[in-house]
């Protein structure tokens, strides 16, 4: 078994994308993982979230303050699932008071038919500019991730025009006018194919696909709607570098996460890990899920939740070390650190 000094943080990353052993599990957390830091927000205050977002000098500084204050095995480029809309031509801000607002709703056909997939690089190369800085700087050592929003869970915001719990307006379309709803999905899925291809060539060592609304479908719909899509995407960046998927909720639909063609599954906090692996094969990897809000709880009361998942998953291939979903934007620094301290120090 290679120690910690014979393998490089990368390295250990890829590995257990791929159901490789490890000495022990590598950790990251969640995009936005930098939001709760204190050198961030002092960044932040000159300028909107989008537009730390759109220069590529701002996104690589944000991406890189996580690593160099906790050592993660890999850095998430910061961006935003988002940016695909609007490079397609609905743009969108986040509201202060929390969620997001687009411009408009897609209300019609006439509203699909203005979205244009085919220029969307002309609009949002600042991200794969970004992922080449962070790579000057960390060189080989830690893994890079992409990343991009499911065509799903992005309809589901286009749609509805913003932030929505339930996604009932989004949920009526697919049942009431299906084909304009297959057409903005084609749309959307062509867009990140080349958005994230775009980011491998720029350094991206793996791609991660955020289906955060995976699990406002019915069971029954996950498949057509969204898995399906996502599968598309795998196949089309295959063999490139590993893909993982984190799909939110979706405690029945096991089975067709893994049928995506993903190397890794992003596991949410409201399921046990161990049991997830039961029902999926074991040369699928599987990423998670400590609960976010342990981030604001005493440090003791995260080391000791970490700890159950860690001894939990001991012996396993295939386990990343993460959250169970987002960094909350208030997380507690020390709790943060002892996490990934109790990660990197685990045997």
């Amino acid at each position: 078994m290679n120690n910690s000094e014979s393998i490089s943080h990368r390295d250990r990353f890829l590995r257990a994308c791929t159901c490789q052993a490890v000495d022990r599990p590598p950790i990251w957390m969640m995009r936005q993982a930098g939001r709760s830091l204190p050198e961030y927000r002092a960044l932040k205050e000159g300028y909107k979230f989008t537009e730390l977002v759109q220069n590529p000098e701002l996104a690589a500084e944000v991406t890189l303050q996580p690593i160099r204050r906790f050592g993660y095995d890999a850095a998430v480029i910061f961006s935003d699932i988002l940016v695909i809309a609007e490079a397609m031509g609905q743009k969108y801000e986040l509201m202060e008071q929390g969620g997001v607002k687009m411009d408009f709703q897609l209300n019609s056909k006439a509203d699909v038919d203005q979205l244009d997939p085919s220029r969307v690089l002309d609009h949002i190369a600042y991200t794969p500019d970004a992922i080449r800085l962070v790579r000057k700087e960390l060189g080989n050592e830690r893994a890079i991730i992409g990343f991009a929003g499911s065509p799903w869970t992005l309809a589901s915001f286009m749609v509805e025009g913003g932030s929505s719990r339930e996604n009932t307006r989004s949920r009526a379309m697919l049942h009431s006018e299906p084909e304009l709803f297959r057409a903005l999905l084609e749309k959307i899925t062509d867009a990140t194919i080349t958005y994230l291809k775009a980011q491998i060539g720029a350094g991206a060592d793996v791609i991660q696909l955020f289906d955060s609304q995976g699990g406002t479908l019915a069971p029954n719909m996950f498949w057509e709607i969204s898995g399906r899509w996502m599968q598309q995407i795998v196949d089309a960046i295959s063999g490139e570098v590993p893909t993982i998927v984190f799909a939110r909720n979706v405690h029945h639909n096991w089975n067709e996460v893994v049928q995506t063609g993903a190397n890794t599954l992003g596991i949410d906090w409201s399921i046990r890990l161990a049991d997830v692996c039961k029902e999926i094969p074991d040369t699928v990897a599987v990423q998670g899920n400590l609960d976010p809000s342990l981030l604001l709880a005493k440090p003791e009361a995260a080391i000791a939740e970490t700890r159950k998942i860690l001894e939990e998953m001991r012996g396993r291939d295939g386990f990343i070390f993460n959250l169970g979903h987002g960094v909350p934007p208030d997380a507690d620094i020390e709790s943060i650190q002892a996490i990934t301290e109790t990660v990197q120090n685990w045997n």
